[in-house]
């Protein structure tokens, strides 16, 4: 980051790690994400939580609402991948706190 942000990419940012930070939604990104071919099926996701379907539904739309999933309809099956875009802008912000970070410990 060269310059601080503003005021309306900060509530993008905010709403994007806010979508975040709930487990179940991090999971389902991460699923997403290393899915083969990029996309995956909400079928293919569904097994992986023990969670009803309509939650399943309300998680992957808070994650589209917040602009890091987008999603085409199949025939009777939804398809989501990961938006790169989404991902790079929450990259930058971390990667701009790294220098700070030299103490920190990763898991």
């Amino acid at each position: 980051m060269r310059e601080p942000l503003s005021e309306e990419a900060a509530l993008d940012l905010a709403a994007a790690f806010k979508a975040l930070s709930d487990p179940v939604r991090l999971r389902l990104l991460s699923l997403v994400a290393s899915h083969d071919g990029g996309e995956a099926c909400v079928c293919d996701i569904s097994p992986a939580f023990d969670l009803s379907q309509p939650t399943i539904s309300h998680h992957l739309k808070v994650l589209r609402s917040a602009g890091l999933l987008d999603c085409e309809r199949r025939g009777t099956w939804v398809f989501y991948w990961v938006v790169p875009a989404a991902l790079q802008r929450l990259s930058l912000v971390l990667d701009a706190a790294t220098p700070g970070a030299a103490g920190l410990v990763t898991a």
